[in-house]
């Protein structure tokens, strides 16, 4: 109660200061209406503040559903909904940096290739070409670096063996791409790495734009269960 008593003391103070200065032609018609606008007033600049774009109709509405009683959502949903719409926007935004800057990287680099699915990648040894098609059941022994956009590394591996199926989407073309014992150097946006969800593991954030300087140390091609 007392904090009530404090809050409304500073609000007609600052009314008494705001409608005694100048012309004095912004008081409303009661002194109720004219405290409420001062409320009005500090609330309206402190949401400028935070979002200057938001839609003032939306917001008159929402307070109008407070003071009936009728609101649309319960503050638990909005709060949920509010937060669905923030990591929406985040991972958006970085998809769209990772765009702009890989199509950068083509039109500067034209040894660069760019793929429908974003993987922006030049082959630096071409290897074996003679298997033109891989399958699940195919293994790879690769030697790898993962670099972040900065440069810095963020995972090296000197051999590894592993199913073509079980590399990360991003890269299974390309690998198929530069042959056997053929290298590479690829760009990999988040939707074809480690995506929203990151790997704690590897040390990789979530939407996080990806290098890989990659060799081919040998394919191992299975067919129906022979090695081809």
């Amino acid at each position: 109660m007392k904090r009530i008593v404090i809050y409304l003391s500073v609000v007609l103070l600052f009314g008494s200061m705001l409608f005694g200065c100048g012309k004095g032609n912004g008081k409303m018609a009661t002194d109720a209406d004219s405290i409420a606008y001062v409320i009005g007033l500090n609330v309206g600049l402190n949401l400028v503040a935070m979002d200057s774009t938001l839609n003032v109709d939306a917001v008159c509405a929402a307070i109008r559903d407070v003071f009936n009683g009728e609101q649309r959502m319960s503050i638990e949903e909005g709060r949920d909904y509010l937060l669905a719409q923030k990591t929406y926007f985040v991972h958006e935004k970085a998809r769209a940096y990772q765009e702009r800057f890989l199509a950068d990287l083509s039109k500067t680099d034209r040894s660069y290739v760019r793929m429908r699915n974003g993987v922006t990648y030049k082959i630096v040894r071409l290897g074996d070409q003679s298997v033109q098609t891989m399958t699940g059941r195919d293994t790879v022994r690769i030697a790898y670096t993962i670099l972040n956009v900065e440069g810095d590394t963020i995972r090296g591996i000197d051999t590894l063996r592993t199913a073509y199926r079980e590399l990360v989407d991003g890269l299974q073309d390309v690998v198929k791409a530069a042959g056997n014992g053929g290298s590479f150097d690829a760009w990999l946006p988040s939707k074809t790495a480690y995506d929203t969800a990151g790997n704690a593991e590897l040390g990789i954030a979530p939407d996080q734009l990806l290098r890989y300087s990659v060799e081919i140390l040998d394919i191992d091609y299975y067919s129906n269960g022979n090695r081809r």
